[in-house]
């Protein structure tokens, strides 16, 4: 039977103008792309992202703007009878970020190559200045159609987004 499965993402822009990403090793597969998940019953995006963030990273974050929500046909890399529908906000940090940041990509502790062992999957984070972000730099194909938004309407300098035809 075919399904939608409704994921949610933050991007979230630090002061020093640096993207924050996930490094994910999901059933073997290296996946870089902005940290968030799936949608819960019961929940709206939002508090899924709220959710999400104090779940992977025990960081509580407020969702601002509303950046993209998928509007093509996305099949699933896991599922293939599930279409993805991907909604994309950003995002600010209220507190400090507490989990280890990364310099390099898939740089993975022993707790973390634990948990790839026990959950099969694991993740790691890390920011990427803005001036290096690509749509290379990401791994998911709704992810670089993100990349190129945000490239498109951040202003750096500014620190704000001005949205345009996107």
């Amino acid at each position: 039977m075919f399904r939608f499965n409704v994921r949610v993402y933050g991007v979230l822009i630090n002061e020093q103008q640096e993207v924050l990403v996930s490094d994910e090793l999901i059933k073997g597969k290296p996946f870089t792309k902005f940290p968030g998940g799936g949608l819960e019953y019961g929940e709206g995006t939002r508090d899924c992202l709220e959710r999400e963030f104090m779940e992977e990273m025990d960081l509580r974050v407020s969702v601002g703007a509303h950046i993209y929500t998928t509007d093509y046909f996305q099949q699933s890399a896991f599922h293939p009878d599930h279409q993805i529908i991907s909604i994309y906000y950003l995002v600010t940090a209220l507190d400090p970020i507490k989990v280890r940041l990364n310099a390099s990509p898939f740089e993975f502790d022993a707790s973390q190559i634990k948990i790839q062992e026990e959950m099969g999957e694991t993740e790691s984070f890390r920011f990427i200045p803005f001036d290096e972000l690509t749509e290379e730099s990401v791994t998911l194909p709704i992810d670089k159609r993100v990349v190129k938004i945000i490239k498109e309407n951040y202003h750096p300098a500014e620190g704000r987004f001005t949205w345009g035809s996107a």
